[in-house]
């Protein structure tokens, strides 16, 4: 019988714990009984355990066999748990859910190809130019592969050293007991070399800042806020990484009178109390032209005038687009200030066939709107 004890217990959670808890639990004792920062003298074995638990619980596989067959069954499934070994190195396993500078350091050099940052960009567009789209020029500063010791850091006919404190591992290792750790070189901070003779153009960074102009090509009907991706223009990477990306984010400028909400243009067109009352053929501004609509006969403030078709392009995801929305006129009557004498003499003359009786307006009730709708 397995003298191991319940990885439920270990962990300190019941049967039914969803995989969060399961994570949770394991975080919290994982660091209380990390080597590196526990007094407690069976820190090491207890660190082990926990980890042991967790490799366990955590995968769904291997849970369902423990969870049915015990110790028992993990032993025959090869599952490289049997016995007081351990399958996978519980640094390993820690690093993988607290990431690498767990405690303030990495416990392992990382030497392999690394991914290059990505960059943003600001670009300020004119109201139409964002509607109808437009190719841009931008020009952006980013760190470039030194061209005089490409990226190599290191003057021209000079090499870099071997670090004598992790003989060119980039690590350095650590006994407690029978337990072994692993620590970053805190010399060549992992690199397993040192630098003597730096690039003097690069400082030794490997780098350079370089300005770059790209052309963006800005698709019709993007918003305030698109955001455009460009692949590959970001940061480089570093040793043999691949580059960043650039985001370029569109911020539109305000127009003097046109107003968008969604693909939908909206408009707001004064028009005089002669045009409102008489109805008159007028030209409406749209971003396309002007375009001749008809002013109804007792046009009224608030109407509005619907013109299919002339607003915003429809962006869809890939960058092409379907269709465009519509432009919503609003119509505001306009009450003549400063009148002449022969207007005056005119109003007053129409003023006194009109019925001056003025009369409350009652808010149509919701049945009332329903009514209308339905023509009841």
């Amino acid at each position: 019988m397995s003298n191991k004890r319940d990885y439920y217990e270990v962990l300190g959670v019941n049967r039914g714990a969803s995989k969060d808890e399961i994570k949770k639990s394991y975080r919290n004792l994982a660091r209380q009984y990390h080597p590196d920062v526990s007094r407690e003298e069976d820190a090491e074995d207890k660190f082990k355990e926990i980890n042991e638990a967790y490799e366990i619980l955590s995968d769904p596989e291997r849970k369902s066999t423990y969870d049915r067959f015990g110790h028992a069954g993990l032993s025959s499934s090869g599952s490289g748990f049997s016995g007081f070994g351990f399958g996978r190195d519980p640094f390993e396993i820690f690093e993988e859910v607290f990431g690498s500078f767990a405690f303030g350091g990495s416990r392992r050099a990382r030497k392999g190809p690394r991914r290059g940052a990505d960059l943003r960009y600001d670009l300020t567009m004119e109201f139409e130019e964002a509607v109808f789209g437009k190719e841009k020029e931008i020009e952006i500063s980013r760190h470039e592969t030194c061209s005089k010791c490409n990226g190599e850091a290191v003057e021209p006919g000079t090499k870099p050293i071997r670090c004598p404190d992790c003989n060119g591992t980039g690590e350095v290792r650590r006994q407690s007991g029978f337990f072994v750790s692993i620590i970053t070189c805190s010399r060549c901070g992992g690199n397993g070399q040192i630098i003597t003779s730096p690039c003097k153009e690069c400082s030794g960074r490997g780098k350079t800042v370089q300005s770059k102009k790209l052309n963006v090509k800005i698709p019709a009907g993007v918003d305030d806020g698109t955001q455009i991706r460009l692949g590959g223009e970001g940061e480089g990477g570093t040793r043999g990484g691949p580059p960043g990306n650039l985001y370029v984010v569109v911020h539109v400028r305000p127009h003097s009178y046109f107003r968008r909400v969604g693909d939908t243009i909206h408009l707001e067109l004064m028009i005089n109390i002669a045009q409102a009352s008489l109805g008159d053929e007028i030209e409406v501004p749209t971003l396309y032209g002007p375009e001749k609509r008809t002013i109804s006969t007792g046009t009224q403030t608030g109407d509005t005038i619907t013109l299919r078709g002339m607003g915003v392009p429809r962006l869809r995801r890939d960058g092409t687009t379907a269709g465009r929305g519509d432009q919503v006129v609003t119509i505001q009557v306009h009450t003549p200030m400063n009148l002449s004498k022969t207007q005056r003499d005119l109003m007053v003359e129409f003023g006194k066939t009109l019925d001056k009786e003025v009369i409350p307006q009652r808010e149509k009730s919701f049945f009332d709107k329903v009514k209308d709708v339905l023509g009841v």
